[in-house]
């Protein structure tokens, strides 16, 4: 029995430690609503570091989640090569048109300077600014897109998908680039104050790619990355499937994989055993026609899915919590973790059926 509550950055690491704390932690990875906390447009919201670190500072206080998301939105990395970003008031940004439009543009493509990014400075301010209010309290989550899945929007899908197969000495030129501004980017992040790097990569599952492609291409792309990242990470396939190559995802070095809603979390937690942390794997998608009491039967299905013997983080399967899920939804998951999250899980454990409310 876990009597003495922990504060977030303990009930975390315990977790990870594949022990139990606690109750399970909570990642709600709210990253657009902090504009809705604010009242301001996305697109305003995000052009100000200051606004970005008080609304996720709010967003804590108010759902009581374990984790801070520094997350600002993919594109803006694309930035840092010359793409822009175009914005919609009700949902993630999207980067605008491919950098590269010519598979000739990679042989001039350069690794580019981070001090040159507008957008990337002011995710490095609202981690310092975090990490000013938080301490080592709460863990700040900081984001890099993987070399890898990083060219789906520097080419558009299909023309890297041409690539991967038709070009590979252009494709290996640009592995080598986007790696070394990935590890310079998580970097820059841990410094700046983040604790672990949330290492998006979903072109790497099996839902995009098969086995033997990964293998020859986002896997060796994985490990020289996260091998000079320094610092924790976690791995994300951003709903993508995870069991068919979570050896080889573990074998990476990561510490923590993101797992798709379509997957049983019971199967990947017997699979992971004890080698790695499961975070997941509430459907964000459908989250946003659930009733308060289909958000708590969710959650007690994951709990009872992957909680006992800790090494799960309860979170969203995408790694972003859709703009239109309602507010008494996200209310109803924090009440719900807090309620059937805490340790023992003496529920589970008696084979409860987390169905019955």
């Amino acid at each position: 029995m876990n009597a003495v509550p922990m504060n977030c950055m303990q009930r975390t690491l315990t977790a990870l430690g594949q022990r139990e704390p606690d109750r399970v932690p909570l990642f709600l990875l709210t990253a657009m609503q902090g504009a809705r906390e604010l009242g301001v447009s996305i697109q305003d919201y995000f052009s100000r570091a200051d606004w970005v670190a008080e609304g996720q500072m709010r967003l804590h206080r108010k759902y009581g989640g374990d984790c801070l998301y520094a997350f600002y939105y993919a594109s803006i990395e694309t930035e840092a090569f010359g793409g822009d970003t175009v914005f919609i008031p009700d949902g993630p940004p999207n980067c605008g048109a491919p950098i590269i439009r010519r598979f000739e543009d990679i042989d001039a493509l350069q690794v580019p300077e981070l001090g040159q990014s507008p957008g990337l400075l002011r995710v490095l301010q609202t981690i310092d600014l975090l990490k000013a209010q938080a301490a080592d309290t709460v863990p700040i989550v900081g984001v890099a897109i993987s070399p890898f899945s990083l060219p789906v929007m520097q080419l558009g899908f299909d023309s890297y998908l041409e690539l991967m197969h038709e070009q590979p000495d252009r494709f290996q030129r640009l592995m080598t680039i986007n790696q070394a501004f990935t590890v310079q980017w998580a970097n820059a992040q841990l410094k700046a104050g983040a604790t672990a790097i949330c290492y998006f990569d979903p072109v790497s599952s099996p839902t995009i790619v098969p086995r033997a492609t990964y293998l020859k291409t986002g896997y060796p792309a994985a490990r020289a990355t996260l091998a000079g990242i320094h610092g924790p990470t976690a791995t994300h396939l951003a709903s993508g499937r995870a069991l068919p190559i979570l050896e080889d995802l573990i074998a990476t070095g990561t510490a923590v994989v993101g797992v798709s809603a379509l997957e049983d979390l019971a199967e990947l937690k017997a699979a992971a055993a004890g080698r790695v942390s499961l975070l997941g794997n509430l459907n964000g998608i459908e989250m946003r026609r659930w009733t308060p009491a289909q958000a708590e039967m969710e959650v007690k299905r994951a709990i009872a899915g992957a909680g006992v013997g800790g090494g799960f983080l309860l979170s969203d399967n995408h790694g972003e919590i859709p703009w239109q899920v309602p507010d008494e939804i996200l209310f109803a998951i924090a009440e719900a973790a807090r309620s059937w999250g805490r340790y023992p899980l003496t529920w589970v454990r008696d084979g409860a059926d987390p169905d019955a409310c």
